[in-house]
């Protein structure tokens, strides 16, 4: 399948090495407005994981410097969009109705609204549409869902999510909360999408914290309330910019068991009630290629991503915000109705 890749800062970036280990995708084409960029030149841009960027070889990909121009291609099936956050709904509205698949990069949208008519547009464009969700092709967020999803584990009790990093400092756009949501909103969409995708919508939400943008700081501890799981804390956001470092991770205690993974060196790891415990199998791969995979599969076979459905991701999209908003309300439950 050939397949475009729109924007190539660091997620676009990201995605091009993941392209490598997806024989059925072939890139066929670059758009960035940046020259230096379409050459193939990435050694400036930076990110909160993985290496500094480097000089790839665009030899035989077209290249192209606005998304129309690349949209109109004809040989172009799909499009790979890792653009800043505010322009994800209208590049994947208009991809859609060029006809070409969509994979766009979390968040989904900035609103709502936004994410419902991406996913009504590729309905009626008969299109595959699908957000890059990446956790839930990460292999120690696979070991945990599928422990869960044995059932040998009983009941979850209480699940807890945290994920961090200092503000970036790398691309003016994120700073700013109405391109980007905030550092609440961009970090820890991951983790209610986890939690939607293990455990439904909660009933309600509440939040403290504290932001102050100028400072670099964006932190949320969210509690989201289900019927059936007395505890479920979503927590973390940016630090004071540069010197703190990125992690990610989970406990999640159910009646069989505790699993726990930290980024930070701890491997997911099962502790049963019996007080034996096991490191969890991972999968190969990283979870970007595992879900740039499951994409040009879902394409190729005209299947809708069942693993990673859009209506998923717009109800995640609602769910953080709601999470940004009920830390307003300092504490206060705040209802889930959507």
């Amino acid at each position: 399948m050939k397949l475009a890749v729109a924007g190539l800062g660091f997620m676009g970036s990201t995605h091009l090495k993941a392209l490598k280990g997806v024989p059925d995708a072939r890139l066929a084409a670059v758009i960035s407005a940046d020259v230096q960029k379409l050459n193939g030149d990435l050694s400036a841009i930076q990110g909160n994981i993985g290496g500094p960027g480097e000089k790839l070889d665009f030899t035989g990909v077209r290249k192209y410097s606005s998304l129309d121009e690349g949209f109109r291609d004809p040989e172009i099936e799909a499009v790979d969009l890792c653009l800043p956050t505010d322009l994800h709904a209208p590049a994947a509205l208009a991809a859609l109705r060029a006809g070409k698949h969509v994979l766009v990069e979390k968040p989904m949208a900035l609103s709502g609204d936004q994410a419902d008519e991406m996913i009504s547009t590729a309905g009626r464009a008969g299109r595959i549409l699908m957000v890059a969700q990446v956790l839930r092709f990460w292999p120690d967020y696979v070991a945990l869902r599928d422990a869960l999803g044995s059932g040998s584990l009983g009941p979850v009790r209480t699940a807890f999510f945290r994920r961090r990093c200092a503000a970036p400092t790398w691309s003016k756009w994120i700073n700013d909360p109405g391109k980007s949501g905030g550092g609440v909103f961009d970090l820890l969409i991951h983790d209610a999408d986890m939690c939607i995708h293990l455990f439904g919508l909660p009933e309600a939400v509440s939040a403290t914290g504290h932001e102050d943008m100028a400072g670099g700081i964006d932190f949320i501890c969210a509690q989201l309330h289900y019927a059936a799981i007395p505890s479920v804390t979503i927590t973390g956001g940016w630090h004071h910019p540069k010197s703190y470092p990125f992690s990610m991770e989970y406990t999640v205690q159910a009646d069989g068991g505790t699993i726990d993974y930290s980024s930070a060196g701890r491997p997911a790891t099962l502790y049963r009630s019996d007080s034996s415990s096991e490191v969890l199998p991972l999968a190969s791969g990283d979870g970007f290629e595992g879900e740039l995979r499951y994409f040009v599969d879902c394409c190729r076979q005209g299947r809708q991503p069942a693993l990673c459905p859009p209506a998923e991701s717009a109800a995640a999209v609602k769910l953080a915000l709601l999470m940004v908003e009920a830390r307003k309300h300092k504490g206060e439950k705040i209802p889930c109705r959507f």
